[in-house]
């Protein structure tokens, strides 16, 4: 028998989870059982996104905060690092692909959307396998793939590695900045920071599986409530929060228990494990150098990678942000958008500043389109 699928289950299932009923009752649940003030971050940009757009704020009461976190892949690209793609796009005969909004983060200078006004072939793409077909229609181009994301996107960039590699296919190389989700939250918790509570990205966990928050809860005795992206996951999740708090447990629960275990997509991950290395450290923007916090390819690959075959063109000189931007504190959960004095002035998504604008999943991104602050 065909297993369903999301896509064959009736429309009524996937609106429950944007009831207004439905999250009307939690609010008021969580109102009635909410004790102390409680500061949750929602690690993904997702959340973020899904707190603005529904107003969830709105609906809880003021023991209840939410915190911004570090898991917006774009939003955590060091500018040296986008000063590197910009230098590989410029090289003879590069095609330079990566997807959605890493064309419009601003390196130190300029970002990949102006090299590219400039007459440089630098694509977008809706799925790292469409290289494939950019390589194939390219032979005489070198087709580098600016590769980005945290573990809910490294398995399709290791299929990617694993069809050039056997294919022996000669004009596609690879610039990985996978990044990982539990060190970050390392970073930010031993800087001693002020948060009671994450609410765990569902989109990473499927990959991963839930246990890889067991750790953060067991170091640092925080709850970790892995959570979907509908309004309903959303409130749902912040309920469960409440009431460990209220029984005095401290644990990891899997509130998206439709599409996340334990232990993940064992198959996905082994297929990351065999293309894929731990980096001894990765510069994160706005947290800084965290070790062991980013991928790389083994070195097996070193042929496929585009760090190792280019490495005397790119400089690895660390680059600050500018100095009016704050986005280092709202990744660390320490500062909101509408604290920072250039929001919604001089920092907007036509003109973005610092790269929590920019992205879709940032969180000034999320306040300026979903707001009202301005």
């Amino acid at each position: 028998m065909k297993r369903k699928g999301i896509w064959d289950l009736p429309i009524d299932f996937i609106n429950s989870f944007k009831n207004p009923q439905h999250i009307k009752a939690l609010s008021l649940q969580i109102k009635k059982e909410a004790k102390k003030k409680l500061n949750i971050m929602e690690i993904c940009g997702g959340h973020t996104h899904t707190i603005m757009k529904y107003g969830l704020t709105q609906l809880l009461p003021q023991e209840v905060e939410f915190v911004h976190g570090p898991g917006c892949p774009v939003c955590i690209m060091p500018k040296e690092r986008i000063d590197e793609a910009i230098e590989l796009a410029k090289q003879p005969n590069v095609i330079l692909a990566t997807l959605g909004d890493m064309i419009r983060v601003p390196g130190s200078k300029r970002s990949l959307q102006d090299l590219r006004a400039e007459g440089y072939d630098i694509r977008a793409l809706y799925s790292p396998l469409d290289v494939l077909q950019i390589a194939k229609d390219s032979p005489d181009k070198t087709v580098i793939f600016f590769a980005i994301g945290f573990e809910t996107t490294t398995p399709m960039s290791a299929v990617l590695v694993e069809k050039v590699a056997k294919d022996g296919i000669k004009n596609i190389l690879f610039h990985i900045n996978h990044v990982l989700v539990p060190p970050p939250i390392h970073a930010i918790m031993s800087e001693g920071a002020d948060i009671d509570a994450f609410l765990g990205p569902s989109h990473v966990s499927v990959i991963t599986g839930w246990d890889i928050f067991t750790p953060i809860v067991q170091r640092y005795k925080t709850p970790v409530v892995v959570s979907g992206f509908e309004p309903s996951d959303v409130m749902e999740s912040v309920l469960r929060v409440v009431r460990q708090f209220n029984e005095g447990r401290c644990e990891v629960e899997n509130e998206y228990a439709r599409a996340v275990s334990k232990e993940g997509n064992v198959k996905a991950l082994k297929l990351i494990d065999r293309y894929f290395d731990v980096r001894d450290s990765f510069r994160w923007r706005g947290l800084g150098d965290i070790p062991k916090s980013a991928l790389k390819l083994r070195a097996e690959f070193a042929h496929l990678d585009a760090e190792v075959v280019f490495s005397s063109k790119l400089s690895k000189t660390p680059i600050d942000d500018h100095k009016l931007c704050i986005c280092s504190q709202i990744l660390k959960g320490r500062a909101k958008p509408f604290d920072c004095k250039i929001f919604g002035k001089a920092c907007t998504p036509k003109s973005p500043i610092g790269s929590c604008m920019v992205s879709s999943e940032g969180a000034c991104a999320a306040y300026f389109k979903y707001g009202d602050f301005l």
